[in-house]
């Protein structure tokens, strides 16, 4: 039951801290909008042009990319803290799964999805 209680807790407090970051930027926030304000702000750049021009694929393939090469990175957190209890089987696993992601790695080069034309 103690455990629950700690998760409850927790959850509180970052609910907590939500509302409160909420809260603060209600009061300090900006209370006069005017066109300026209202406008469009990215990278240092006004907006030029319409927001919703088409992009090419090659954009949300390198996109898919990374988030092969994060969940890559998400695998091999858990596998090196369990790497004591697991042996030479973390070892080859590893290997097995660098192995899968060199191939899929080696086929988008030669499809030259990562040449930016």
């Amino acid at each position: 039951m103690n455990q629950y209680l700690n998760v409850f807790i927790m959850f509180l407090v970052a609910a907590g801290i939500g509302v409160l970051a909420l809260i603060v930027g209600w009061v300090l926030g900006p209370k006069k909008p005017s066109k300026a304000k209202n406008m469009s702000y990215e990278s240092g750049n006004d907006p030029i042009g319409n927001a919703r021009e088409r992009f090419p694929v090659h954009f949300y393939l390198v996109a898919m990319l990374f988030i092969i090469f994060d969940i890559e990175t998400a695998f091999f957190y858990p596998l090196a803290v369990a790497y004591n209890k697991l042996g030479l089987f973390a070892f080859y696993e590893a290997l097995a799964f660098v192995f899968l992601v060199g191939i899929g790695y080696f086929y988008i080069l030669k499809k030259g999805i990562l040449d930016w034309k």
